[in-house]
């Protein structure tokens, strides 16, 4: 066979691969399917003669736009996706045997990065609500904590604490060991204000906040976050090479900056994707799923069915849903899509519902 003919027969079949992968509806990694503001595709076609030079001044510009927005001075801030970074270092700093509290099941990135350099983990059940169950977490506590790490609205349940009972928690845990809270999905909740925890690192206690521009700012592609937490904290961690605004993307950082610029865009899209969780929620009330109360932009539901048979149901119909997450094999994560795609996977539930 001629070389040329290999190639065609290649391209043929990558154009077949690329069109099969255009055709799935992706629910299952908590995107935002609405996209960036309209300023960030202005501000990356201006930035695409720029791609030969290292992130530089836009940098530093983005670092005083979060300090800004978060109340905070500059030197508090450490940039970048981190909580891999951010396990090993304090994992390192904690030495062999310090103990990494956090909620099972859950998003275990940075506990597990920690348990690579000797840490051990310390996994704690939901309650019956699937929140973080903060007395049972507080009863773990002890000499040994060197973090206990939680995400409020917590993921895969969606669900948020009392914002209450939740400073409570961080007052009184904080004094013992550093409490790092991921507040990926705080933007969807419509109380952002009043459940923040940076505004518990403000009042002196001993608390971490992450934040990502990849979920509600609809910059998965362009992946960038960053930390806000106490001077000390962010003086050793930079010591040990993070967040230097110099090493990130430049294409993300002008797209994080051009997204806190456009401060009508973010009350838009998160509004559009709770109206779509209530439209869920009323379908879900209506035929008597299981479900629980997510502030997120996903929905977690027990299909009273192996996931396994629910995963391939939802395939399909050339639908993506989020993986299993132990113990709770019969429940599913659904991302919030476009109207359209919500109502696809709509159908394709209440076949799987109504077939028990």
């Amino acid at each position: 066979m001629k070389k040329r003919h290999v190639y065609a027969i290649v391209f043929l079949i990558l154009s077949l691969i690329t069109r099969m992968e255009a055709q799935v509806i992706p629910l299952s990694l908590n995107e935002n399917p609405y996209g960036p503001s309209p300023a960030v595709y202005q501000r990356l076609e201006a930035e695409k003669n720029r791609l030969s030079r290292y992130t530089g001044e836009e940098g530093e510009l983005l670092l005083k736009a979060i300090a800004q927005r978060e109340g905070v001075s500059a030197d508090q801030i450490v940039m970048g996706e981190i909580l891999d970074q951010l396990g090993i270092y304090l994992g390192l700093k904690g030495g062999a045997g310090s103990e990494f509290i956090y909620s099972v099941p859950g998003y275990p990135v940075l506990v597990h990065a920690a348990a690579r350099v000797g840490g051990k983990v310390i996994s704690v059940p939901l309650n019956a609500n699937k929140e973080n169950d903060l007395p049972a977490l507080s009863k773990q506590v002890n000499e040994r904590t060197q973090a206990i790490f939680l995400v409020n609205p917590h993921n895969p349940s969606g669900t948020v604490n009392d914002a209450k009972a939740f400073h409570n928690f961080i007052e009184k845990t904080s004094k013992k060991a550093l409490v790092i809270v991921d507040e990926a999905y705080l933007e969807f909740t419509g109380g952002f204000q009043g459940r923040t925890a940076v505004a518990d690192l403000k009042k002196g206690n001993n608390v971490m906040v992450f934040r990502t521009f990849a979920k509600a700012y609809g910059l998965a592609g362009l992946s960038i976050g960053y930390a806000v937490m106490t001077k000390e904290l962010a003086s050793y961690l930079k010591a040990q090479g993070l967040g230097n605004v110099h090493d990130l993307n430049r294409l993300s950082v002008v797209a994080a900056l051009a997204s806190l610029e456009d401060e009508a865009y973010l009350p838009k899209v998160t509004q559009q994707i709770q109206q779509e969780r209530q439209k869920w929620n009323q379908w879900l009330d209506e035929w008597k799923v299981t479900h629980t109360n997510s502030q997120a932009n996903f929905v977690y539901l027990d299909t009273k069915k192996p996931y396994t048979e629910t995963e391939a149901a939802f395939t399909k119909a050339g639908i993506k849903i989020g993986r299993a997450f132990a113990p709770y094999e019969t429940w599913i994560r659904i991302t919030i899509g476009l109207p359209e795609e919500n109502k696809k996977a709509q159908e394709v539930l209440k076949t799987i519902i109504v077939n028990k």
